[in-house]
C-alpha cells in the first residue's frame, strides 16, 4: 500500500472507530434510560443507579458525605471524594461539589431531607475532577461558587480540557458532553492578597485560608470556628494512600502544620472518614509525604534510576492501605522528579 493509500486507509479507519465508539456510548445511554423506565422491576440499588450517600453528622448542623475508597469509575459515578454541608440561619454552605452532576443532584436531594433553605454558597477546595464536576448542578440551583484565584491556571488550561475529554469516555454516562467546568463567582486571593478571608453567611463565620501551593496551587481549607470543624480538602487523606500527583509535597507538609493552628476538634478530609483526632490523622498524611521525599531524595542525589530506587524502598508501612497499588508508584515517581528539581 503506497503512502497516499495508507493515509486514506488510516483516516477511514479512524472514522469507523469514531462511529463505533459513538454507537457504544449511545447504546449505554439507551440501556441507562431503559433501566430508568423499568426501575420499578429492578432491585433498589440498580433502580437508583447511584452509590449510597448517607449524610453523616459531624457537629451541630454540620454533615458530610463520604466517597468510596476507590478510583473513579462509571460503576461508582466518580463518588470517591467527600463533600461537607453546613446549615446556617439563612441557607446551606457546601464544601466541594463531588465528581459528577448526578452525584451533586443526589447530594441536593439529601440536603432537602434536612432543610428547605436554599443552597447559598459552594466553596471549592481545589479543582480536581472528583471535587468539581458537580458544580454546574449547584450553580443551576442558584448557589454562589467560591474558589481561589490560582484555580484560573487550571480552568483555562489544555490539561482541564483533556481531563474532561478523558472523563467523558471513562465515566460515561455520568460525565458526558453536557458536563462542563464551572468557574467561581467569587475569586479569593485576587492580586496576590492571600490573607485569610472570613465569609459571613447566615450568622455563621467561615474562615477560608489559601493553603497552596501544596496538593494543588489553589488549595483552600475552611474552618467553621463556632462548630470547631475544619474542612481540609485533599490536604488530608484518611485510611488510604494520598494522591500526590504533581503536588509540592514540601509546601504540603508546611500547610499541614499550619492547619493545626486552627486547633479544630474535628477535621473533615477530602477523602476518607471524619477525624476526631486531627493531630494524629494529619500526621499520617504528613509522614507518608516525608517518607516519599526522604526515599526519593536519596535516589535523586545518587543519580539512582527510579526503577531501582523504587524496588529498594521498604514500603511495608503503607502497602496495606487502600489504593497503595493504584497510586503509590506514581506518587513515588512524581516525587523523584520533584526531588531532582529541588536538588538543582
Amino acid at each position: 500500500m503506497n503512502h497516499p493509500d495508507r493515509v486514506s486507509f488510516l483516516q477511514s479507519l479512524r472514522g469507523h472507530v469514531g462511529r463505533a465508539s459513538r454507537l457504544v456510548r449511545l447504546a449505554g445511554a439507551a440501556i441507562a434510560t431503559t433501566a430508568g423506565l423499568l426501575g420499578a422491576s429492578l432491585p433498589p440499588a440498580a433502580a437508583a443507579g447511584a452509590p449510597d450517600m448517607p449524610l453523616q453528622p459531624v457537629a451541630d448542623r454540620v454533615w458530610f458525605v463520604q466517597g468510596e475508597s476507590a478510583m473513579g469509575s462509571a460503576a461508582n459515578q466518580n463518588f470517591i471524594s467527600n463533600a461537607g454541608i453546613v446549615l446556617t440561619d439563612t441557607g446551606v454552605v457546601v464544601i466541594d461539589a463531588l465528581g459528577s452532576p448526578a452525584l451533586a443532584q443526589r447530594l441536593i436531594e439529601r440536603i432537602r431531607e434536612i432543610t428547605p433553605l436554599p443552597i447559598h454558597t459552594v466553596i471549592v477546595t481545589h479543582y480536581h475532577a472528583d471535587h468539581i464536576y458537580g458544580l454546574q448542578v449547584f450553580r443551576d440551583a442558584g448557589a454562589r461558587l467560591v474558589a481561589h484565584a490560582r484555580a484560573r491556571d487550571y480552568i483555562g488550561s489544555e490539561t482541564a480540557v483533556r481531563r474532561l475529554e478523558a472523563s467523558r469516555e471513562e465515566l460515561f454516562p455520568w460525565i458526558d458532553e453536557h458536563t462542563r467546568i464551572e468557574a467561581p463567582d467569587l475569586w479569593l486571593g485576587e492580586g496576590g492578597h492571600d490573607e485569610d478571608v472570613t465569609l459571613h453567611i447566615g450568622g455563621t463565620d467561615f474562615v477560608v485560608r489559601h493553603a497552596g501551593p501544596a496538593h494543588t496551587p489553589e488549595d483552600l481549607i475552611v474552618s467553621v470556628p463556632a462548630r470547631s470543624v475544619l474542612f481540609s480538602g485533599d490536604l488530608v487523606f484518611r485510611q488510604r494512600v494520598p494522591y500526590v500527583g504533581l503536588a509540592d509535597s514540601k509546601a504540603w507538609i508546611v500547610a499541614l502544620d499550619r492547619m493545626l493552628a486552627f486547633d479544630p476538634k474535628v477535621v473533615v478530609p477530602g477523602h476518607g472518614p471524619v477525624s476526631n483526632d486531627p493531630r494524629s490523622d494529619l500526621a499520617t498524611t504528613r509522614d507518608y509525604l516525608r517518607y516519599l521525599r526522604d526515599a526519593m531524595a536519596e535516589a535523586a542525589t545518587n543519580l539512582e534510576p527510579f526503577d531501582e530506587a523504587y524496588a529498594r524502598v521498604n514500603w511495608a508501612r503503607f502497602e496495606k492501605l487502600p489504593l497503595f497499588g493504584a497510586v503509590n508508584r506514581m506518587n513515588a515517581y512524581n516525587t523523584y522528579l520533584l526531588m531532582e528539581q529541588e536538588a538543582r
